[in-house]
């Protein structure tokens, strides 16, 4: 059998996307900046898994955090330039799903 050569790069984005949550935290964020409760809103999915997520997306240059001095505190996630990229490759699993997943 021969021994298939994986580009780093590609598996390493591969790993980052299919992180459970990542790409609908993506998609979810492609409707622009959002609160960290609108974004928990949308997902089944516990406030620390979320966070770790965003902050895993943060890392990655994936997403900016935007804190706003205000009382309460405001804080807001938006997809960065590298985020945005990725709406293309999000919409086309979105229009595969539909076409080919069932329920």
């Amino acid at each position: 059998m021969k021994e298939v050569q994986l580009c780093p790069k590609f598996e390493k984005a591969m790993q980052m996307m299919g992180k459970r949550w990542t790409g609908l935290i993506i998609n979810q964020l492609l409707m622009g900046p959002q609160r960290f409760s609108e974004i928990k809103s949308g997902f089944p999915i516990s406030g620390k898994l979320l966070t770790d997520r965003l902050k895993e997306m943060e890392e990655e240059g994936l997403v900016t955090r935007q804190v706003y001095p205000e009382v309460p505190v405001r804080v807001e996630y938006e997809l960065t330039e590298k985020g945005r990229a990725l709406e293309a490759s999000v919409k086309e699993i979105e229009k595969w799903a539909h076409h080919w997943v069932e329920l």
